[in-house]
């Protein structure tokens, strides 16, 4: 009868070892390139939050594009079709920089000198905060017809809330 033997195979080479490594080394770097890729290209994309009114009236390469802008509502254009949750509003150019916003949100919306957007967003409801002088952020395209049609609304409206003032005690509601 043949007699079965087993027999250990020898260690594995420096060489086949080395190779093992390598792959792991690059395989380590292109995920370390593709993570380095997306910080840098999500810091560059979301550097500033939203484009003004002027910036984007005043350049023709945004129109069609995805943007987010923001501007004070002029509250007397504010139209809402309750039926359809159609709404219509304007909204008025506000500076970048500024000192106080209730301030600069109240002079853009009674300037008629301000660059002015005329805004459409539909399927959703109107906001208890959709009033004069909020501020509004939006996101969504500038048609060619001159109408920013809204996908996104987020309104501010500094006047709603007031500041405490050092050394003020809050006032509870008596019963």
């Amino acid at each position: 009868m043949a007699e079965a033997t087993w027999e250990k195979s020898a260690a594995p080479t420096a060489k086949a070892a080395g190779g093992g490594r390598l792959k792991f080394l690059i395989g380590g770097l292109l995920i370390l390139v593709a993570v380095a890729y997306l910080i840098i290209s999500g810091t560059s994309a979301g550097a500033r939050y939203f484009i003004t009114v002027d910036e984007l009236v005043g350049n023709p390469e945004y129109i069609g594009k995805t943007v987010r802008i923001s501007g004070s509502v002029i509250g007397d254009t504010i139209r809402y079709d309750t039926q359809n949750l159609v709404m219509d509003f304007t909204i008025a150019h506000i500076p970048t920089e500024y000192e106080n916003l209730a301030l600069t949100l109240y002079e853009a919306a009674n300037d008629p000198n301000a660059t002015r957007l005329p805004v459409h967003i539909v399927d959703q409801p109107k906001p208890d905060l959709l009033q004069q002088e909020a501020q509004a952020i939006l996101t969504g395209k500038l048609g060619a017809d001159g109408v920013f049609y809204a996908t996104e609304l987020l309104l501010k409206c500094p006047t709603r809330f007031e500041e405490a003032e050092p050394g003020k005690a809050i006032a509870e509601p008596s019963a």
